[in-house]
């Protein structure tokens, strides 16, 4: 009985341990924190949505970097830019962007349709560009 015990408080220490130290990431890849502005090409800031990064980056073994996403703020501004974990920013390299729910409020699109999608956006970044600085045409 002396020896169960013991095997079990061993267990709950471990329990414990992984608990308040965290189990970890198995996330390969690294990040960058990114900040930047959306702005038309008159210079007013795009007051709306929600930007969708989509990494270029090559896989790493069978791990693709997954999308990371940001709000807009409504003087065009965004920060905390999640990847994996809260504001921990983008896998460093090229993303395209795509600009989601972005709607004024007629209900109308603040940007040009292909910007909406990750598949037909033209919009390019380079973390190396940091912080960003991104031009839109109205629709």
């Amino acid at each position: 009985m002396k020896e169960f015990c013991s095997r079990v408080a061993v267990g709950c220490l471990s329990l414990a341990s992984a608990m308040l130290l965290g189990c970890g990431s198995n996330e390969p890849f690294d990040f960058v924190p990114v900040t930047g502005k959306v702005v038309y090409e008159d210079g007013s800031p795009l007051t709306g949505g929600q930007l969708q990064f989509v990494s270029l980056a090559p896989a790493v073994g069978a791990n693709y970097p997954r999308p990371a996403a940001a709000h807009l703020k409504s003087d065009g501004t965004f920060d905390a830019v999640t990847s994996h974990k809260y504001g921990d920013g983008l896998v460093p390299g090229k993303h395209k962007v795509a600009i989601l729910n972005g709607r004024n409020a007629d209900g109308k699109p603040l940007v040009p349709q292909e910007y909406t999608s990750s598949a037909t956006t033209p919009l390019v970044i380079d973390t190396a560009d940091a912080p960003l600085s991104i031009k839109v045409p109205k629709p």
